[in-house]
């Protein structure tokens, strides 16, 4: 069985949702599993760092993965500063090589349609294309990315929630979300994507 990181950091439980439908699409693919964690908070306890029912993602999340799909609040069109950090302590993965060659996507979630559903995505693809990562999108044969009124990009899958709002996913936020998962789980086991 093949294990794909959904690796994510969420502060109100949007992207967190996304996250979510990611890893059903994930799980979807004959012989994959999506293996879902998330970061920490900058500054927080450790006790107090994951949300109820989430794991922290660890290095060894990213040794043993044969894909990654990592996903984030939009923050100033870029990534958010937790997810970042993490990122930014993976230098001895990032020697060893240990992700070159592993599928990975990406997916974000803001509060306009305009305020970085296409720039997040792109600038979470840098750290991972440093480590040697195959970027995979989605396509426009993905019906739901001409339609989608909300979130949804070729460079990942989006969501928009009005700020201090609520929203249920809308369904091509949900679609896309799952194909992106999918898309990247099933690129993981045409490559046989092995831990590292």
């Amino acid at each position: 069985m093949l294990d794909v990181l959904v690796l994510y950091y969420s502060r109100h439980g949007a992207t967190a949702e996304l996250a979510r439908q990611v890893a059903r699409g994930v799980d979807g693919v004959a012989g994959c599993r999506a293996r879902l964690r998330t970061v920490p908070a900058l500054g927080a306890a450790p006790a107090a760092a994951a949300p109820a029912g989430a794991a922290l993602a660890t290095h060894e999340d990213l040794r043993e993965c044969a894909g990654l799909v990592l996903g984030s609040p939009v923050r100033f069109g870029n990534m958010a500063a937790p997810l970042m950090a993490f990122f930014d302590g993976t230098s001895s993965l990032w020697l060893t090589g240990v992700l070159a060659g592993k599928p990975a996507g990406a997916f974000t979630s803001g509060s306009t349609p305009h305020g970085g559903q296409e720039t997040t995505p792109l600038g979470m693809l840098l750290p991972l294309l440093h480590h040697g990562m195959l970027i995979v999108g989605l396509p426009f044969t993905e019906p739901a990315l001409a339609v989608t009124a909300g979130g949804g990009t070729p460079y990942g899958a989006s969501r928009v929630v009005p700020q201090g709002g609520r929203r249920e996913l809308a369904q091509a936020e949900r679609e896309l979300a799952q194909a992106l998962g999918s898309r990247v789980a099933t690129m993981a086991t045409k490559l046989g994507s092995a831990p590292g």
